[in-house]
């Protein structure tokens, strides 16, 4: 019976989250159009971060009840899940070739921002609230390089975010509205989530990191599998490449940062440092095929997705 609670509060929780994720994404895009942002901004910060929404309830939930294994762990297991596996099957669906070069130079900043969070729990085991103040500072200049990139991107690439996100139009009171409920499905699905996970972890002898790294990870990812896999089909190759190139900078430096600067959050260097060196190697493994102009075809998708398999097997034979 409590086996059976658990699962439902998991599923609950993802739920609550996907919805909450699409509800805030939905009504902060029309809101940020009022605000004068341009489509192409809106597309790779509010759109990205947006989609990203669930991890940062997720990990702030996690670290507030004292699960910092989760916590970390759901970050990690994003970025890894989001681009060995969103990225493997979006290829499969449909090969991408990035046009936009402002996501050729965001790559270099994901690999970065990866190798930030190596630095912070190499050498002191957590993310204190100085580092999560850094990270938090850096990604506000990640924006505005992102704001200056993007104003000079060829017409192809501005159409291309035109036409998904659609023209600047006025916000209502149900736009608001919509943020609010946005984030308050957001945190009720964090919270059912992660009690889920926890009990799970306990009632199963498998470490929280772990559950961190797959479950949690991808229950909250769904909205950029969703995104990304919508704009393959769509073939808007900028917009799947954009939301998951900005979700996984925002991951480290916006979730992170802010739920360290909320609970500074750690772990032992032994317990992550395997998954720390696959999501770094995942960052780097996708530079080649933006910045020579290589396609991610078909092929390079199965390797990506294969590449997810094997990690996932690790995992499931460490816990066992």
């Amino acid at each position: 019976m409590e086996f059976a609670l658990n699962f439902l509060l998991i599923a609950g929780g993802i739920v609550l989250l996907y919805f909450g994720g699409e509800t805030l994404v939905k009504n902060a895009v029309v809101l940020a159009h009022s605000w004068g942002i341009s489509t192409i901004v809106v597309g790779l910060t509010v759109v990205a971060f947006g989609t990203s929404s669930p991890e940062l309830a997720a990990s702030l939930a996690a670290a507030l009840t004292g699960s910092p294994d989760i916590a970390i762990g759901n970050v990690v297991g994003s970025n890894i899940l989001n681009v060995l596996l969103i990225l493997g099957v979006t290829a499969l669906v449909a090969p991408i070739r990035a046009q936009a070069q402002f996501i050729k130079r965001e790559v270099p900043i994901m690999i970065g921002a990866a190798l930030l969070l190596f630095w912070f729990l190499y050498f002191d085991q957590q993310v204190s609230r100085l580092e999560g103040l850094l990270s938090v500072v850096l990604l506000g200049l990640y924006i505005g390089f992102l704001y200056r990139s993007s104003a000079g991107e060829s017409a192809e690439v501005q159409g291309e975010f035109d036409q998904e996100y659609g023209r600047p139009v006025q916000a209502s009171w149900q736009t608001y509205a919509g943020v609010v409920l946005g984030l308050v499905l957001l945190g009720v699905g964090a919270r059912l989530l992660t009690i889920g996970a926890v009990e799970l972890a306990r009632a199963f002898g498998v470490p929280e990191l772990i559950i961190g790294l797959t479950i949690v990870a991808l229950g909250t990812s769904l909205p950029e599998v969703a995104a990304s896999i919508t704009a393959a089909l769509r073939r808007e190759p900028d917009i799947a490449l954009g939301n998951i190139v900005g979700s996984n900078v925002f991951n480290i430096l916006g979730i992170l940062g802010i739920t360290a600067l909320v609970q500074p959050v750690g772990l032992p260097w032994e317990s992550i440092q395997r998954d720390l060196w696959v999501m770094l190697g995942a960052s780097v493994l996708l530079w080649p095929f933006l910045v020579t102009g290589f396609r991610l075809g078909r092929r390079e998708g199965g390797v990506f997705l294969g590449l997810y398999v094997i990690y996932v097997a690790l995992l499931i034979r460490t816990a066992t």
